[in-house]
């Protein structure tokens, strides 16, 4: 099963996450697409690092993430995605403006073909004031429209809010 889990910050959307990998029953991979480059990103780093399992698998990649699940996904593990939001910031801030479509693609056209449970986290950015400036608008747009393809291609999507799983699509949690 494919899900898809948004919210804003600290809606308690990677806590769900990380309980329904848990709950798998299934080795876990965490793929971290952050990368923590001042002390507040790092201490929110340390955080979600306590709350995993010593047990649970780590991969931390930036950019390449069709190719690390085409490479992991497997029919006894479960891969634990977060965030993809974090990812796009990753794909917007290269000086390559081809390299965040191809990448969005190569993970939408690589998604049907996966194995396994994959649980992608990502922050809803959708529901707030529209951005003043175009890369912030353009992160949102880009958001938007990769919450909307991965949805359409998940089995289940769950909104959090407040630690509070709302499932917009597949069976309830």
């Amino acid at each position: 099963m494919h899900q898809l889990i948004l919210g804003g910050a600290r809606s308690g959307k990677s806590r769900l996450a990380e309980k329904l990998a848990a709950d798998s029953a299934l080795p876990v991979i965490y793929i971290a697409t952050s990368q923590p480059l001042d002390g507040e990103m790092n201490a929110r780093v340390a955080l979600h690092r306590q709350r995993r399992p010593d047990h649970w698998g780590l991969i931390e990649e930036p950019v390449e993430l069709a190719r690390v699940l085409r490479a992991n996904a497997s029919p006894d593990r479960c891969l634990l995605v977060d965030c993809l939001t974090l990812w796009l910031t990753n794909l917007l801030m290269l000086e390559d403006a081809d390299r965040l479509a191809f990448e969005r693609d190569q993970l939408l056209e690589t998604l049907a073909a996966l194995p396994g449970q994959i649980i992608f986290v990502s922050n809803e950015t959708g529901l707030g004031v529209v951005p003043l400036g175009e890369l912030t608008r353009r992160y949102v747009d880009e958001a938007g429209w990769l919450h909307q393809a991965l949805a359409e291609r998940c089995q289940r999507v769950v909104l959090t809010v407040a630690g509070l799983p709302l499932t917009l699509k597949g069976t309830a949690i």
